[in-house]
C-alpha cells in the first residue's frame, strides 16, 4: 500500500480508491498535509487491472449466448479488478 514520500505514513485503501472515481484526485496526507497525486505508470496500472480484462472478457472468451449474463458478469469483473487497484497504483508528491 502506497505511504506519503515525506513522512512515510500509510494511505488508507478507502481514501485511495476515492480518489480514482473521482477524476484521479490528489490525495491529502492526514498526517503531514502533503498532497500526492497518481502517476502516469499508475493510471496505466489501473486500466490494465479493471478495463482490460472486463473488455477481454466481454468480447472474447464470453461462454454465455445471453447479453444481460455477459455484461453482469463483465461488471463483476470489472469491480473485483478495481478492488485490487489500491494495492499496486503508485502516487508522487504534487508540484
Amino acid at each position: 500500500m502506497q505511504k506519503c514520500e515525506s513522512c512515510s505514513s500509510q494511505f488508507s485503501w478507502s481514501k485511495i480508491y476515492k480518489s480514482f472515481w473521482w477524476a484521479y484526485k490528489p490525495i491529502e496526507c492526514g498526517n503531514c498535509g502533503v498532497k500526492h497525486r497518481i502517476t502516469i505508470l499508475g493510471r496505466f496500472t489501473f486500466v490494465a487491472l479493471t478495463m482490460i480484462p472486463m473488455l477481454t472478457f466481454m468480447y472474447f472468451l464470453t461462454p454465455f449466448n445471453n447479453i444481460i449474463a455477459t455484461i453482469g458478469t463483465g461488471s463483476i469483473i470489472l469491480i473485483i479488478g478495481s478492488l485490487f487497484t489500491p494495492y499496486v497504483v503508485q502516487y508522487e508528491n504534487s508540484p
